[in-house]
């Protein structure tokens, strides 16, 4: 799809027998701020996958930044936050040294730091406020504290792209709103496309340009508006959202 960052064309992918992903097809533009929601089981874990490229759909077409993910040469173009995860308590490692790795992939392991690596990991942490906690060692930090190092480091390759899966889940309100403010930055200050996977969209629910509606195939895709107006509130919980889900599709 000329002009998208990431696009999947008319995608199929099932486990055996079991069909995962039904003919999805969908688009995200740069500067484009998406949501992808869906009940447990509805194939937004394993599409992911496939936008990533660690899976390969059994027909239609993934391209990211114009290319076949798999074959990807500048992974820093592309930021991923995983599902949340607890960092290794024993990581003897500074909020610092872990968003500086996410600058390997934009200069490659053997070049050392140079002013514009320093500069990027600067921007990324002062982007979800942790700039004062810089030399703070990582095992020290709140879950939420942990989460928004994570999403720094992803912020510090610079990337077009940013996949961020289900990334708030457990996290206290006051982190939730720092992760709102970062992500709006790097889609107004960067023209970076988003695509947030989410189960609770609250605390970004104001600046999304789209939500993307998933049970196998694609049963809603357009502006939040147009789903609010039909009763359905996106300031819900990981239990609750099934709950409205069911009236689509």
């Amino acid at each position: 799809m000329p002009g998208s960052v990431l696009a999947a064309d008319d995608v199929t992918f099932g486990y055996g027998s079991e069909l995962v992903v039904d003919h999805v097809s969908f688009s995200i533009r740069a500067g484009e701020f998406a949501a992808l929601v869906g009940p447990n089981g509805s194939g937004k874990s394993t599409l992911l996958r496939l936008l990533l490229g660690l899976l390969c759909p059994d027909a239609g077409t993934v391209r990211c930044l114009e290319s076949d993910p798999r074959r990807l040469t500048d992974r820093g173009r592309v930021g991923y936050v995983p599902q949340r995860h607890t960092l290794a308590p024993d990581l003897p490692a500074t909020v610092e040294e872990v968003v500086a790795t996410g600058r390997l992939a934009r200069r490659g392991w053997w070049r050392p730091a140079n002013p514009t690596d320093r500069a990027a990991v600067d921007h990324a942490l002062e982007s979800v406020a942790l700039d004062h906690l810089r030399s703070r060692p990582v095992r020290e930090l709140s879950g939420g504290q942990q989460q928004r190092v994570l999403i720094a480091k992803a912020f510090a390759s610079e990337p077009e792209l940013l996949v961020l899966d289900e990334p708030i889940a457990g996290v206290d309100i006051e982190s939730q709103q720092l992760f709102r403010d970062s992500l709006v930055h790097l889609v107004r200050e960067h023209a970076a496309a988003v695509l947030l996977v989410s189960h609770e969209l609250g605390a970004v629910a104001d600046d999304l340009d789209r939500v993307i509606v998933m049970k196998r195939r694609i049963v809603f895709d357009g502006p939040p508006a147009d789903l609010t107006a039909t009763g359905v509130s996106l300031g819900v919980h990981r239990d609750d959202l099934p709950l409205w889900l069911e009236g689509l599709g």
